[in-house]
């Protein structure tokens, strides 16, 4: 049990999230930043009006995900960089990240309903907010973070800890 465990909320399954993010917004590339708040809706997406039923529980201080989750998403790409299903592309702006061309035929091959509902799911978050900008997305999360929530982020604000 303790294997399956530590499967969750792992670079593992971090790095198939986004995986299933950047093979929806494919061939766009995306940066951590955006890749953090998309991960967010991802995995709650019940939180967003009309967004489908959310595949992780409605937990308290949620919304503290997206203030610890960096770390474990960027991990998380760096295992699906290894594998050759994401890519990384460096300029004197940061680094980006987008889909290869054997993302999608990696995907098609996965059957487990947890991950055909993340594929599901993760099209919606780009249809919805493949066309926000950076800041459009931020003042959304800024916006819903007590509805999310956001007990834990609000004691984090106020001790200057928030990053957006």
């Amino acid at each position: 049990m303790s294997n399956l465990s530590s499967l969750f909320n792992s670079p593992m399954e971090s790095g198939l999230r986004s995986l299933t993010l950047l093979v929806a917004a494919y061939p766009h590339y995306y940066d951590l930043e955006r890749l953090v708040i998309y991960d967010y809706l991802l995995v709650h997406s019940g939180d967003v009006e009309n967004g489908p039923k959310s595949i992780h529980p409605d937990t308290p201080h949620r919304s503290g995900e997206i203030l610890i989750k960096r770390p474990i998403i960027e991990s998380g790409l760096k295992n699906m960089i290894a594998k050759g299903l994401i890519e990384a592309r460096y300029s004197s702006s940061g680094i980006t990240y987008a889909a290869t061309e054997v993302s999608s035929p990696f995907l098609d091959s996965l059957q487990a309903g947890y991950t055909r509902k993340i594929i599901e799911i993760a099209d919606w978050v780009f249809e919805t907010f493949g066309g926000y900008s950076i800041e459009d997305l931020k003042g959304l999360v800024n916006d819903k973070l007590d509805v999310w929530g956001g007990e834990f982020v609000n004691e984090s604000i106020v001790r200057g800890e928030f990053y957006l």
